[in-house]
């Protein structure tokens, strides 16, 4: 399924979007390489970016959000679009498939370091094919449960699920998902078995939770933080390792029973390999020029994200240390596409 908005270059449609002053003008698209050089500009009529998950989501979020503002930077319309499915490989397969000229950039989430633990062949190499353009940030999550869930802290939520093998269940946005792996190596540190119940969304697995039907979810921050004020669902910890001004009542994992869990969602931006290095720099500086906008931290803060804007090749070693994490995780939880 495939969804797409655009966001032309006008000062009032950028307004809309972004707080005032965040949609300032900048010098022409391609005016400077890091090393000073002339970077040709691009004969292009937009840029895109797809996003591998549905709108709401940081990957969208944050994609829609640095789309605006480039739109205007950039001088010419930038495209976002969604396509849905298959763990995200659909849209990575997407942006192999566009000219390899830095106008196609994939949104990705830790699901794009999931997907070779996940998919036997999932279209293509997730280390060789494409080119790591920025980190935008990390975040962590949530351990939520049911209002009414009869435990009142984790570690009576693993007292019972050691005690009863099998009676604790967790939602997940689908097999080979972001919040499976997270839930997946909380059982394996916490030494409990527990049943993954997949659905299509971190949405709908949010929504099984308010309902009661599982006993818990591992949610990005942002996902979580509303309904957990609402009341709808309870925190029992933070995955991050100190816990978070926002909320300082929630303990960490560690806090609550679960020493040396720590869990975080980070995001970022890809190209294809084969995007000429020079684009490739040009796109990383503005790219890290606009996440260091204090507006856009402030609103990806928002999102329950800090602002990393890094180099690609620390970008990259964040990559190959998650694809070796999920791999080990996969084995250990056996977990594969179905």
């Amino acid at each position: 399924m495939s969804y797409t908005s655009v966001h032309t270059p006008s000062r009032r449609a950028l307004l809309k979007c972004v707080p005032a002053g965040l949609a300032c003008a900048a010098a022409p698209a391609w005016a400077q390489s890091p090393a000073g050089s002339e970077l040709p500009a691009p004969a292009l009529p937009s840029y895109r970016f797809i996003v591998g998950f549905g709108a709401g989501g940081v990957p969208d979020a944050a994609a829609r959000l640095i789309a605006a503002t480039l739109s205007e930077r950039w001088r010419l319309p930038a495209i976002v679009e969604n396509k849905v499915g298959v763990g995200g490989t659909l849209a990575a397969r997407a942006v192999l498939a566009a000219p390899a000229d830095g106008s196609t950039l994939l949104s990705v989430s830790p699901a794009h370091a999931t997907a070779p633990a996940v998919f036997r062949n999932p279209g293509y190499d997730t280390l060789r094919d494409f080119a790591p353009v920025t980190l935008i940030g990390e975040g962590p999550a949530l351990i939520v449960v049911p209002k009414d869930l009869p435990a009142r802290n984790l570690a009576e939520l693993v007292a019972q699920a050691k005690a009863r093998p099998g009676s604790v269940s967790y939602s997940s946005a689908g097999v080979g998902s972001s919040s499976h792996f997270a839930a997946a190596l909380f059982c394996q540190q916490a030494g409990i078995e527990a049943v993954n119940i997949p659905y299509k969304s971190v949405g709908e697995a949010m929504t099984e939770t308010i309902a009661g039907r599982v006993q818990f979810h591992i949610a990005p921050y942002v996902s979580a933080v509303g309904m957990v004020k609402d009341g709808r669902v309870r925190a029992l910890a933070v995955t991050s390792a100190s816990r978070i001004a926002e909320m300082p009542d929630v303990p960490t994992t560690a806090q609550a029973g679960v020493p040396g869990y720590e869990w975080s969602f980070w995001y970022g931006l890809l190209a294809s390999a084969k995007t000429p290095a020079p684009v490739l720099a040009q796109l990383n500086k503005d790219i890290n020029g606009v996440l260091r906008l204090p507006q856009v931290k402030a609103q990806l803060a928002d999102m329950g994200v800090k602002v990393a804007a890094g180099t690609p090749v620390d970008f990259q070693k964040l990559i190959e240390a998650e694809v070796a994490k999920y791999a080990r995780i996969a084995k250990a939880a056996n977990i594969t596409a179905q």
